[in-house]
């Protein structure tokens, strides 16, 4: 695996200082696939936690596959070996719902938030959440929410929440949850000669009422201001 320590303090030194006495979410995503958000994502959240000293959550908004997870526990000796599952929200909120709802064997709904676990990673302060996606009756279905509630909870109590959105031909959650970040970084990866699918996510994201800090070019250059 490639050190990309330099890139990510970088990337972390382009993103200013945050607002005092609060955490803040950023949202790595990219307009295609295979452009590196998650890898940028996961390399973020390693470097602020290891050589930044902060406390990290890396969020999956690929709730059905799970890819950090499962590329966190493949490459354990280099992150740092999972723990047990601990629940994945501090107040009970979450930023999807499972319909239709299922109940428990005393006829109580089944929360939204026991369908989400974190697993903290090595001894650093970072954790993962996976969805997890076994709990699922047939018939159910997830559905990410347009609501700040979730996010406002991790604010109070971590430092930085890094936010993995899939790309918007795989799924519209990165938009649906846009204008709750603080942030939003595009990533492009650096061969890419053509910009416009990019341009024309950042400006989907401004008129959903989100932040767009920049594009991130992979493999390549770093950061560069691309304010809408």
């Amino acid at each position: 695996m490639v050190d990309l320590s330099s890139e990510m303090a970088e990337l972390w030194t382009s993103l200013g200082a945050p607002a005092a006495g609060r955490g803040r979410v950023v949202q790595i995503t990219a307009a295609r696939r295979g452009e590196g958000a998650s890898t940028v994502a996961r390399e973020l959240a390693l470097y602020v936690a290891r050589r930044a000293g902060r406390s990290v959550w890396l969020v999956d908004l690929d709730l059905m596959a799970a890819p950090q997870h499962a590329a966190l526990t493949e490459a354990g000796a280099r992150y740092g070996t999972l723990s047990d599952p601990v629940q994945a929200s501090p107040d009970g909120s979450m930023f999807f719902t499972v319909q239709p709802e299922a109940q428990t064997a005393a006829g109580e709904v089944w929360p939204d938030a026991r369908y989400l676990a974190a697993h903290r990673i090595g001894s650093a302060r970072w954790w993962v959440t996976r969805f997890q996606r076994e709990r699922l009756a047939p018939g159910q279905g997830v559905h990410v929410l347009p609501t700040s509630r979730y996010w406002d909870s991790l604010r109070s109590v971590v430092d930085l929440v890094i936010v993995d959105g899939p790309s918007p031909e795989r799924s519209r959650a990165a938009l649906t949850v846009a204008p709750f970040m603080d942030q939003t970084v595009l990533v492009v990866a650096a061969d890419q000669p053509d910009v416009s699918a990019p341009a024309r996510l950042r400006d989907e994201i401004a008129d959903a009422g989100g932040d767009v800090a920049g594009l991130f070019f992979n493999r390549g250059p770093l950061l560069k201001a691309v304010r809408a």
